[in-house]
């Protein structure tokens, strides 16, 4: 399904229910499924948590996770330590381009059974649970958080917990403290001083207690940037965030603050709001949240103004190479883009092409990102549907802002 937008008035004032975080339901339904006591609510509703639900609760021995990435690294350090389970853990022809080594080295370190069925570094794998007997690991602390965060979820339930040294600068850091910080929740005592993570073994049987989602704030950065775009005064508001957030992408409300959206927080929602603002180029590092880098990307092409986005080289592992994806779509649309291996630099410009046709390569990012360009031009969102492996009533909530959507199979 392709989705051609049309520039509308802005409705203003709207409010809207956001889907809990991916990030955050992920590592609980992982903790859940080893310690039975915890209750969620306000979990996601996206494919992905979809997805990691079913694999979890499922007995098969081929458990596929189609494209969900963070599903691969969560489940194949869980499957790892499930005595006497054999999986084959597989996905889509993408997540088998996808790298998947550093987390298996580190897992076979502490003493896990798994193979390559395929090409050597790459799923699909054939995992045998059993008991882990190492606890001391270290890895390259500029790879993914999701490798770190996969052996921190499963850390509480090792004999002997676990040792996690992070050699060198470390990215994402704000994921690796979330996971933490979700670990602490369970009562299971956790350190992480310089670059040395320790997870003490957790209880056998935690005090039974019910744990909220916060919102995505993922999600969140897309009304960010129609808000951007919107005529000063234009506001809305989302539900359920809170101020001090576990979430990285939390960083949104400052970045934006430059594009004239202030934030106002609330018990337990935010209020976007636009000002009068001169907005000018911006040179961000986003090595802590590049899940925000696309927006944040055609947010500044749909204000005119230039920016230079560092510590992005995470991207090109993801659903598709990001950084390239990006150049291709934005050059479409009139843009001036270069990149290098983790960054992406946009020169200003006054004009926008209309009526381009924006391709999503499978990338849920890519399609919400370029959609509130529609507050300027006309623009069609091809392979529209993909936006439900982290926000599946973005369309519906996308015209309830007052876009004209129209759906094209």
């Amino acid at each position: 399904m392709d989705v051609k937008l049309r520039p509308q008035v802005i409705f203003n004032a709207l409010t809207f229910n956001i889907t809990g975080s991916k990030s955050e339901t992920n590592r609980l339904l992982l903790l859940k499924a080893l310690y039975p006591e915890i209750n969620l609510k306000n979990t996601s509703i996206s494919d992905d948590s979809e997805v990691m639900l079913q694999a979890l609760s499922s007995s098969d021995k081929i458990i596929d996770i189609h494209h969900a990435g963070t599903a691969m690294r969560f489940l194949t350090a869980f499957f790892a330590i499930l005595e006497n389970r054999e999986v084959i853990l597989t996905g889509s022809l993408r997540m088998k381009e996808r790298p998947i080594k550093i987390l298996v080295d580190a897992l076979q370190q502490l003493g896990a059974d798994i193979q390559y069925l395929e090409n050597e570094g790459f799923p699909p794998l054939r995992i045998k649970g059993k008991k882990l007997p190492g606890n001391k690991v270290s890895l390259h602390a500029n790879v993914s958080s999701q490798y770190v965060s996969a052996l921190l979820l499963i850390a509480p339930k090792m004999q002997n917990g676990l040792t996690l040294e992070l050699v060198g600068d470390i990215t994402s850091r704000p994921y690796i403290n979330m996971t933490l910080d979700l670990v602490r929740e369970l009562g299971v005592e956790t350190s992480f001083i310089g670059n040395v993570i320790v997870v003490f073994p957790g209880r056998e049987h935690p005090t039974p207690r019910t744990l909220t989602v916060e919102s995505d704030w993922s999600s969140a950065s897309y009304f960010y940037s129609i808000i951007a775009m919107a005529s000063a005064g234009t506001s809305v508001t989302l539900k359920t965030y809170k101020q001090n957030s576990l979430q990285g992408d939390a960083a949104i409300a400052s970045i934006y603050r430059d594009f004239g959206v202030d934030t106002i927080y609330s018990e337990s929602s935010i209020t976007l709001i636009k000002r009068e603002c001169e907005p000018k180029m911006q040179f961000l590092s986003l090595e802590n949240t590049p899940d925000i880098a696309q927006t944040i990307a055609v947010t500044c092409f749909g204000l005119g103004i230039g920016c230079e986005l560092a510590g992005l080289h995470t991207l090109k592992i993801k659903e598709t190479d990001r950084l390239h994806a990006l150049k291709t779509e934005l050059e479409k649309l009139g843009a001036s883009v270069s990149i290098t291996a983790d960054s992406l630099t946009l020169k200003p410009s006054d004009r926008i092409k209309e009526d381009v046709n924006i391709e999503t390569y499978n990338d849920h990012r890519m399609a919400m990102a370029f959609a509130p360009l529609a507050v300027n031009v006309p623009i069609t969102i091809r392979d529209a549907e993909v936006v439900s492996k982290s926000y599946p009533d973005f369309w519906k909530d996308f015209e309830t802002m007052g876009f004209n959507v129209l759906k094209m199979m």
